[in-house]
């Protein structure tokens, strides 16, 4: 069974398609989870928990550098929408499960989930020690989106106030 975090807040979001990386495709599926650090306090905890317990056993202990684990401090980011969070990105080769609040399968099309928006998610911790070297990563099981919120970037622009209107007269 994997970690549950519920009312957390999207952002990134390649779920429909893989994500890109210097115009590179990745091959994964993919997203950023923001957790607040007061309301999403407890969850916080058990997953760093569930990190240093898989470090003491998968590594014997030995240190495993920030950049290399997926939790992540907010604050440190440089991005206003992480302030005051700790951000956990998730992945996977095969596309998640995405459903809507009542457990139907979500389209594309449907616009949800979007950056920005909540929802709750199943994630997973996972363990690499190679020739990469060793981290904590992240494993994306699904998404279900829970309500609406502001959406991140840019959006659309209304600029219908910045024609003049004409009367059918020429």
């Amino acid at each position: 069974m994997g970690i549950k975090l519920n009312n957390v807040r999207l952002s990134f979001p390649s779920l429909w398609s893989t994500e890109k990386f210097n115009q590179e495709d990745t091959g994964k599926y993919a997203c950023t989870f923001i957790l607040d650090k007061i309301d999403h306090a407890e969850k916080i905890e058990e997953i760093k928990s569930k990190i240093a317990e898989g470090i003491k056993t998968e590594f014997k202990g030995k240190d495993v550098p920030a950049d290399k684990i997926c939790l992540k401090d907010g604050d440190e980011s440089g991005r206003d929408e992480y302030a005051n969070s700790y951000i956990i990105k998730g992945s996977t080769k095969k596309r998640p499960t995405i459903i809507d609040r009542d457990k139907t399968p979500l389209l594309e099309e449907d616009g949800k989930p979007y950056s920005g928006c909540y929802v709750n998610a199943i994630i997973d911790l996972w363990y690499q020690n190679n020739n990469y070297g060793k981290r904590v990563n992240c494993n994306l099981l699904g998404v279900q989106f829970y309500k609406d919120g502001e959406s991140f970037g840019a959006g659309p622009v209304d600029v219908t106030d910045d024609f003049d209107s004409f009367d059918d007269d020429f």
